[in-house]
Parts: structure tokens; C-alpha cells; sequence
């Protein structure tokens, strides 16, 4: 089938990461046909854009998406550019359109199906949408008193690469997650580094019982909680010590200190107006949804976030997400728990668009009141 002529069946996937990728595979399984938009030029995700030293935050054994197998040891932490090729290899193998340099703008809704607009100016009509788009373009950026007159550097992990610019200076990490301690200690032997939390630091070791985290996490149900639960038993935060963070600061190479107040010139303000001068603060304070295409369907609320049950749009029949954090459960958005969150949004987004309630004598235009 060529780009530009789509069937009553066709789902477009927006996205061509780790997300993109295992919701097309799982409409694949529904016998629809999947087509993939990925505004940048691989299929590959956010992946080969993130820090040099970023590694994978669960083994190689643990990070198999169905139907291929993690190359390599499967005790080994895969790092950047590991998972970017595996998930190019992942991409050509699951043998679906693929329209990379494709960046939607917009979705609209027309009478029985989705219309989506490209930056290009294409108008691609779909029965189904899975918004996968991820959250790399859209890093949060807390605002903090007196920041637009710090004089030292202030970015957000997403523009981090390597120790080396921060070699010998004083830097504050902000971030309560793995992503924070791994920054942190990759910059402690070369930089005085502080990691500062606005709330204490929940660490899981590395090993439990001579096995991997993620072992435990699977085996003990954890990965499959619900997202409602994760707030009341993690505190907001959990750091899966897969880089030696709590070896680091055992060791006196780096510390920990409650969140600081403000920032003024070239110092930080901690609590109890103690001030410090800092050279840089990296912000490892997540990302959000890169949902703007979805702004003028009014599928998101007045933040810009989507309004969803489990990945299932609470607005419009016909559109699912997959990429939310802890969308379903604590392994939601990642290599190993992704494609457990496809099946289970792609489900009843095939069941709709098979035409699950005509077949009932249901039609949402057609509610029969009995009074």
C-alpha cells in the first residue's frame, strides 16, 4: 500500500520509537494495518539523543520486545547506541510502513475517522490513532526564584552529554530518579557534585539475593502495579542502582541535600538561606508529553496532558497513547514493559474498529432509553 491511500482498517502510529514500534506489532495481531510517522529521520526513538553514558536501566535479558531477541549477554546494561540499533533492527523486521521526516502538526475528527496533518501539509485519514510520540522534545523545566539572574549554567539533562565541560566545577543535580543518580555519578570524579531532591531518595540495590532488581521486579508482581498505587509505595520516585549512585555516596564523591530555595548571581540558596556558589544546575526533572499535535482535538486538559484511563483517550473513541509514564504500571515506558501497555490499548482500539458495538445492536449515534 502505498503512503497517502489508506483502508477502513488502517492505524496510524505516531511515533517510531520503542512505543511506535511494539503498538504496530500489536496491530499487526489484530489484522489491521499499522503506519508508522516519525518526525525524525530513524526509527529509533529518542534513544540517539540522549547523554553519551546512558545506559539502559534494566539487562539486555530483560529488555526483549516480542519476537526479537536483545542481542548480546542478557546480564549486561545496553547502552545508548545498543538500544538505538536494536530498535532499528526491531523496526525492519516487523516489515510496516515506516514514514521517517514525517512530523505531525495536527489530528482532527471527520464524520468516521481521524484526520491527520503533516508538517508537509498531507491530510492522512485513519480509523485509529496511537499517539507515541513520546516525550523527548518536551523537557519540564521547573521555574525557580531568581533564576533569570543566575550567572553559573542552568540546563536540563536533555542538553547533557559529558562530564568534560563540568570537569572541576561545582555542579547541582536536581532529580529524585535514575536519570539524576546517573548523572551524578558519572560527573562525582571529576566534579563536586550535590544531588538535590524535594523529597527523600528511595534506592534499590542493584542485587538482591544474588539476583538483579529486575528480576524481583517482575517475579514479585511490582512491575504490574497500578499506576494510581505507585505514588502511595514509591513517594514519587524509585532509583534502580544500576550505576554504583549509592556506592558513590558511601564513598564521599558526591551528596545528597534537600531541594534549595532559590537562585541569586552565581550562588544557590539552600534551605535556612545558607547560599553557596554553583557553576552549574542540571535539571533531571523528567519530560512531558509531546501531545501539541492533539491540542486543537481537545483530547488533552488545560496542561497539556492527555486525558486518559490506561492509555485509553477518555475523549475520543478511536485514540489510544502508549509512552505515558506509568501509564498502566511501574514498568510502563520502558523496554520491558512497553509491549504488555500495546496489548493491552491496541485491544479495544481493534475492537472499535472492527465494529465491536454495531455487532451488539449498539451504535453511539442510537441510545435506546426505556422511559
Amino acid at each position: 500500500m502505498s503512503f497517502g491511500q489508506r483502508t477502513s482498517g488502517s492505524v496510524i502510529v505516531i511515533g517510531g520509537g520503542q512505543s511506535g514500534l511494539a503498538a504496530a506489532r500489536a496491530v499487526l495481531e489484530h489484522d489491521l494495518v499499522p503506519v508508522i510517522l516519525e518526525a525524525r529521520d530513524r526509527a529509533a526513538g529518542s534513544w540517539p539523543y540522549y547523554y553519551d553514558s546512558l545506559k539502559a536501566f534494566s539487562p539486555a535479558g530483560f529488555n526483549s520486545m516480542p519476537g526479537l531477541m536483545f542481542p548480546g549477554d542478557p546480564d549486561h546494561y545496553p547502552a545508548r547506541d545498543e538500544v538505538a540499533a536494536y530498535l532499528e533492527s526491531y523496526a525492519a523486521a516487523l516489515g510496516v510502513e515506516i514514514c521517517t521526516s514525517t512530523r505531525v502538526v495536527a489530528v482532527r475528527r471527520d464524520e468516521q475517522e481521524f484526520v491527520v496533518v503533516t508538517a508537509d501539509g498531507r491530510q492522512l485519514r485513519a480509523a485509529g490513532i496511537v499517539a507515541a510520540s513520546g516525550s523527548f522534545a518536551s523537557p519540564h523545566r521547573p521555574a525557580f526564584p531568581g533564576q533569570e539572574g543566575f550567572t553559573g549554567e542552568l540546563l536540563h539533562v536533555a542538553d547533557y552529554r559529558n562530564p568534560a565541560p563540568f570537569e572541576g566545577k561545582r555542579v547541582i543535580v536536581v532529580g529524585a530518579g535514575n536519570s539524576a543518580a546517573q548523572v551524578a555519578s558519572e560527573l562525582a570524579p571529576v566534579a563536586k557534585v550535590t544531588l538535590a531532591a524535594r523529597h527523600p531518595l528511595r534506592v534499590i540495590p542493584q542485587r538482591i539475593g544474588g539476583k538483579d532488581v529486575h528480576y524481583w521486579l517482575r517475579e514479585t508482581g511490582f512491575d504490574t502495579l497500578p499506576a494510581p498505587w505507585l505514588d502511595k509505595i514509591t513517594g514519587g520516585g524509585v532509583i534502580t542502582d544500576s550505576v554504583g549512585f549509592g556506592q558513590a555516596l558511601a564513598d564521599g564523591l558526591l551528596d545528597v541535600s534537600p531541594m534549595f530555595t532559590g537562585l541569586d548571581g552565581d550562588q544557590v540558596v539552600w534551605d535556612h538561606h545558607e547560599r553557596e556558589r554553583a557553576d552549574a544546575v542540571i535539571l533531571a526533572t523528567g519530560y512531558r508529553p509531546s501531545l501539541g499535535y492533539l491540542s486543537g482535538l481537545g483530547a488533552l486538559d488545560s496542561s497539556g496532558m492527555p486525558l486518559h484511563a490506561g492509555g485509553i483517550s477518555a475523549t475520543h473513541l478511536g485514540l489510544v497513547y502508549l509512552g505515558l509514564e506509568h501509564q498502566r504500571s511501574f514498568a510502563s515506558n520502558t523496554l520491558r514493559g512497553v509491549s504488555a501497555d500495546a496489548a493491552a490499548v491496541i485491544a479495544p482500539l481493534a475492537a472499535w474498529i472492527h465494529d465491536a458495538p454495531r455487532a451488539l445492536g449498539l451504535t453511539t449515534a442510537e441510545i435506546y432509553v426505556p422511559w
